[in-house]
């Protein structure tokens, strides 16, 4: 289908039954109609080094490059270590904005989510916007996804088991869907 929205979900976390990876996994079940949620996981992604990306970038590397310029939009579950975002999705980040010129990043429109502790990924998020004006980013700003004591929301496994959390996930992906329309090339703004 040519109106189709693919959405690629990063969690950055490297979790087994991370709370952020059953964000992105409870969202495939309230997907609006007409988008597509494929959930990539950062476990082979290898510490970015200059040496490595001039000797050429490992295959995993490659892949995630190649899911994200195939997708029309990212949605990223951010956890909050140390009130910013863990060092997994730093690295993911750093390995996809390079080289600039043929970073799939450039334009991409965002969603954020995440999962935390009291104040949920408010400080996280945040310091993942702060990239968002040199890599290009179209960061949507609202609604926001911050789920707040995830120990009462999640199962020990990660699942979601709480339906007002599920609901403003929802309302995000409705709204991610519109944001990702406009910012696709063939979109008419009036």
């Amino acid at each position: 289908m040519a109106d189709q929205i693919r959405v690629l979900g990063i969690a950055g976390s490297l979790r087994k039954h991370s709370v952020n990876k059953g964000l992105l996994c409870a969202a495939q079940t309230v997907l609006p109609e007409g988008m597509d949620l494929e959930i990539f996981d950062l476990k082979e992604i290898p510490l970015f080094n200059e040496d490595i990306l001039t000797a050429g970038p490992p295959q995993s590397v490659l892949e995630l490059k190649r899911r994200i310029a195939a997708a029309d939009g990212l949605l990223i579950a951010i956890p909050e270590y140390n009130f910013t975002i863990p060092g997994v999705l730093k690295n993911a980040i750093d390995w996809a904005s390079r080289p600039v010129k043929d970073s799939p990043l450039v334009g991409k429109p965002v969603a954020l989510m995440g999962a935390g502790g009291i104040m949920g990924t408010v400080r996280a998020q945040l310091a993942f916007r702060q990239m968002g004006p040199f890599l290009n980013l179209y960061i949507m700003n609202r609604p926001e996804v911050l789920v707040t004591r995830s120990w009462e929301k999640f199962d020990a496994e990660g699942n979601l088991k709480d339906e007002a959390t599920l609901h403003a996930v929802r309302g995000l992906l409705e709204a991610f869907a519109g944001w990702v329309t406009r910012f696709r090339p063939h979109a008419v703004v009036s």
